[in-house]
């Protein structure tokens, strides 16, 4: 199997104004093409940070990043963008749904991005999406019209629009109740399972770490696999 994601020596420090916090020290991860892995750790352990340093949302100090081969450093701001966009999607604990919006047309927002005259296009891509999660009546729905587990729904389909090699998600489940919660854990299995999909999970939640492939440990600054 091929790395689809490699970080060498990662490490990041914040700076106080009396002290400086060396949250990640020397961090190295490989994830191969199609695993699920869960990050788990203790609050301020940095596991939301690494997820940010992974998904290009956040800065690093020194060490390496490679995303399907490429060195991310390598590129300019403008391709960096494109990268994000393209080969990363993202689920966060809040959905940031567009409250204006429907629910088809939140999903079609990062595809339309760069590709405004397929616009017909990409609608259908996103019925096919919606409906595949369960949501093929709630097109024209507006956030505000949707329970949370179906918000979440809207967001992970987001995440998928754009056919991204990998889906970054941050306790996509932290805001659900246990029922809804274990909806959503399904559905990214499924996705998994069905898409060969990459998918980088952290979260404080046990019951979905138990579903992914690995589940690693943010301690002391490094990671740590569970065995």
């Amino acid at each position: 199997m091929n790395n689809i994601l490699e970080l060498k020596n990662i490490n990041k420090t914040y700076r106080g104004k009396t002290e400086d916090l060396h949250i990640l020290k020397d961090l190295n991860l490989k994830v191969e093409e199609g695993e699920f892995i869960s990050i788990l750790g203790k609050s301020g352990s940095g596991k939301s940070t690494l997820l940010g340093i992974i998904g290009l949302l956040d800065n690093f100090d020194s060490g390496e990043i490679y995303i399907n081969n490429n060195k991310i450093d390598k590129f300019e701001s403008n391709k960096l963008d494109r990268l994000k966009n393209k080969d990363l999607g993202f689920v966060f604990q809040f959905h940031y749904l567009l409250p204006e919006f429907t629910a088809l047309e939140n999903v079609m927002i990062p595809c339309l991005i760069e590709n405004f005259s397929n616009k017909k296009i990409i609608e259908e891509k996103a019925k096919t999406l919606l409906k595949k999660i369960g949501l093929g009546e709630r097109y024209n729905h507006k956030p505000s019209q949707l329970s949370g587990g179906e918000k979440q729904r809207v967001a992970i389909a987001r995440a998928l629009i754009n056919d991204p090699k990998i889906i970054l998600a941050d306790e996509p489940t932290g805001n659900l109740d246990e029922e809804t919660s274990e909806e959503i854990h399904n559905l990214l299995k499924k996705i998994n399972k069905e898409n060969n999909q990459t998918i980088i999970v952290v979260t404080h939640s046990k019951e979905l770490a138990n579903i992914t492939n690995k589940q690693y440990f943010v301690k002391h600054g490094k990671l740590v696999l569970e065995k």
